[in-house]
């Protein structure tokens, strides 16, 4: 949500919503009345907390939350603390689009929405084990990791770990260089060592390439359902 979207929803002026973002009112609970529903949270949640909710504690910048809208001299990209999700869909079979430049991985650039996700701290710590910083989010298209996965739903990829071990859900750049993902398995008997790259739709075929071969983004940590 931007400020100028919220400033419309509760009728707090521009500058009062920023004078209580940058700490220069001391916040009471009529302060944070006019707004708060309009961030799923009470009043009281929000002055207990100090901050806003969600964000793992601490204080945060206001533009971890809310957004300006971009003007001709402002960046365009995902504010600091978000996790970014990328502008092409990764596609899950024949379906990628190929990388534009904007966020550099190695020797290939891919494209950034204007906006990314904001996960809980405590979220990506013990559930993802790892860190904002490696995390990236796909949007998903094609049927040839259903019923896994299903076209339009979102995963979440932990760009840090490249290595396909233990075998599971891992992005990887296909023959054209779009990202897509795959079920990957170690053939470890094999010298040199192969990869048989699995596709979870029967329909659609897998394949067995030698590792040097592969190049992989990240592993796939969780994936966002749609209802």
């Amino acid at each position: 949500m931007s400020r100028s979207e919220l400033v419309r929803l509760s009728g707090v002026s521009k500058q009062q919503l920023s004078r209580l973002e940058n700490g220069q009112i001391r916040l009471r609970l009529d302060h944070l009345k006019p707004f708060a529903s309009h961030l799923g949270y009470t009043p009281e949640q929000m002055l207990l907390w100090g901050r806003y909710p969600g964000t793992g504690g601490g204080h945060i910048e206001s533009s971890d939350v809310l957004r300006e809208e971009p003007g001709q001299d402002e960046p365009f990209g995902p504010a600091p603390g978000q996790v970014p999700e990328l502008d092409t869909r990764a596609g899950l079979g024949g379906g990628g689009t190929p990388a534009r430049e904007v966020r550099k991985d190695g020797k290939h650039a891919d494209p950034l929405k204007a906006e990314g996700w904001l996960f809980p701290a405590s979220f990506v710590r013990e559930q993802l084990h790892t860190s904002p910083a490696r995390l990236l989010v796909f949007d998903t298209t094609g049927d040839s990791m259903a019923p896994t996965i299903v076209s339009g739903e979102r995963v979440i990829v932990d760009t840090g770990h490249k290595t396909p071990t233990p075998d599971g859900l891992y992005a990887i750049r296909d023959t054209f260089q779009s990202i897509v993902i795959k079920r990957l398995q170690v053939v470890r008997s094999s010298r040199p060592t192969r990869v048989k790259v699995i596709s979870d739709n029967p329909n659609h075929p897998s394949e067995e390439i030698p590792l040097g071969e592969l190049e992989i983004v990240g592993k796939v940590l969780c994936c966002l359902k749609l209802i």
